[in-house]
């Protein structure tokens, strides 16, 4: 079994590097940082984290291609591997398109960009230029090269949540993200990743599923439910039809709690506004509650737990209470 944890870009510089030397204490194998817009940079997170670990590895939950370039993308891995002892692994997504659209952005095609990003990036990464002959979305010159040799072609893990995107994650990434919202969601997302892998190129190697789940542990359970609702108001809308048909919850019904959320910035009665049957969307309460809701998954032959914001209210707490009460019933 690996354990991953995932965090918003949303606190400060240190709280990261307390939660990254908890995590690698509590014996996480991964942390993973998302570059959600207008929040923190999660490249200068990981910078900082970078100098206070030594051994877990770090990496991008998400990078898209429309704001930061491939070629940049390809500059970023091969740097943070040189910084990390080759610890990076580079995550990436087409974006959502809620979020992009604030900065006017809109991408007809994702998986084709996907497809190029991935591609160029790797290029790059090998020594390569950046393809000349094509691609509606990615094309370079002969001068679209690094200046110097990558350590290593960094692991590339694509965030997804609709089919098309998953599907291409087996077939061409080196890992996958999938949001696991509910965590039963492993049911829908397995097939259409195991398509992909029905693609695969056999040179690949191995492929890491990372079960991404959202938590909030703590011994009070209505702070860990409060925590986790703040979560669900703010992303709950975007979180694409997949998930929503799981829930049995209309993307409008969102609606109401996505304007309070953000156009009226009033987070705490956006929560107040989270059903029940939202809430399903992750895991509230102590610890026992998280492990009685995982288990089903490493029954299905999980092996690869990532576990997420917010994680608690407490985070630091949350990361201890899961490194001792739960990563080691789950593995």
């Amino acid at each position: 079994m690996r354990f991953s944890l995932r965090l918003n870009n949303d606190l400060t510089l240190a709280d990261y590097v307390r939660l990254a030397r908890a995590a690698e204490a509590a014996g996480f194998d991964q942390l993973w940082v998302s570059n959600d817009l207008f929040l923190r940079s999660a490249p200068v997170i990981l910078g900082a984290i970078a100098h206070a670990t030594q051994r877990i590895e770090l990496g991008t939950g998400i990078l898209n291609p429309h704001t930061i370039h491939p070629a940049e993308l390809a500059m970023l891995a091969a740097t943070m591997d040189e910084l990390t002892g080759s610890r990076f692994n580079l995550g990436l997504g087409a974006g959502a398109a809620d979020f992009l659209a604030w900065v006017g952005l809109v991408d007809p095609s994702p998986a084709g960009t996907m497809r190029e990003t991935i591609d160029g990036v790797r290029r790059l990464l090998s020594g390569h230029t950046l393809a000349t002959d094509g691609g509606r979305f990615l094309r370079g010159s002969a001068e679209a090269y690094l200046r110097f040799r990558a350590p290593r072609e960094t692991p590339i893990y694509v965030g997804a949540m609709g089919p098309r995107l998953l599907t291409l994650a087996g077939e061409l990434a080196d890992g996958a993200l999938p949001l696991l919202l509910p965590p039963e969601h492993y049911a829908t997302v397995r097939p259409l990743i195991e398509a992909g892998l029905g693609r695969r190129a056999a040179a690949r190697g191995p492929f890491d599923l990372a079960a991404c789940v959202w938590v909030s542990v703590a011994e009070d359970g209505a702070a860990a439910r409060r925590a986790l609702a703040e979560k669900v108001a703010y992303y709950g809308q975007a979180l694409g039809e997949l998930i929503h048909a799981r829930l049995g919850v209309t993307r409008e019904a969102f609606a109401p709690i996505t304007r309070a959320a953000m156009a009226q910035r009033d987070l705490p009665r956006a929560a107040s506004m989270v059903t029940d049957a939202m809430l399903r969307i992750g895991i509230a309460g102590p610890p026992e509650a998280v492990v009685e809701r995982l288990l089903p998954l490493v029954r299905a032959g999980v092996q690869h737990v990532s576990l997420g914001p917010p994680l608690g209210p407490d985070p630091v707490r949350a990361v201890e209470l899961l490194g001792h009460r739960v990563l080691p019933r789950l593995a």
